[in-house]
């Protein structure tokens, strides 16, 4: 990494002033940035990255899983887990949606689990939603039942319901 320092300005002068100069350089200064940019050691938490944003303009069919938080202001046709989840305004998705944190602007037809939910003003919701507290503004659309669980994220919570047989 490089940043512009007292080190870099100085640097002609040193070699005219003698070594007088450089007892008084701040080198230690530099190395801090170093090791802030090093991969934190085996065990500790990870900072957090910027968040993924799907566009407004692209599709995704098939499932989507991140450790990390993520925007989606497209389509998605599949399943989303993420730690953060925002669905976008201009969203739609189409399957069963997994966060801690789950934000709804847009339209999701499908499941809703989270341990926080928040359905906005704009929200679209047809579909279940499963949660440990939730919010929902005035105006948001929401077709469904609402549950709340301690773990809503837990595999064996509940089971989806299977299609109707055609017998």
């Amino acid at each position: 990494m490089f940043s512009k320092t007292r080190v870099t300005e100085n640097r002609p002068q040193q070699a005219t002033a003698g070594g007088a100069q450089s007892e008084t350089t701040p080198a230690p200064e530099t190395t801090p940035e170093r090791s802030h940019d090093a991969p934190p050691a085996p065990g500790m938490p990870r900072k957090r990255a910027a968040p993924s944003v799907l566009s407004s303009d692209l599709t995704v069919v098939g499932n989507i899983k991140t450790d990390g938080d993520i925007q989606i202001e497209g389509t998605v046709e599949g399943d989303i887990r993420a730690h953060q989840l925002t669905i976008g305004e201009s969203a739609t998705i189409k399957g069963e949606i997994m966060g801690d944190d789950v934000i709804v602007n847009g339209r999701v037809v499908g499941r809703v689990r989270g341990l926080k939910v928040r359905l906005t003003a704009t929200a679209r919701v047809e579909g279940d939603i499963i949660h440990k507290t939730i919010a929902i503004e005035s105006g948001a659309h929401f077709e469904g039942s609402v549950q709340r669980q301690e773990d809503p994220l837990a595999n064996g919570g509940t089971k989806k319901l299977a299609p109707p047989s055609g017998e």
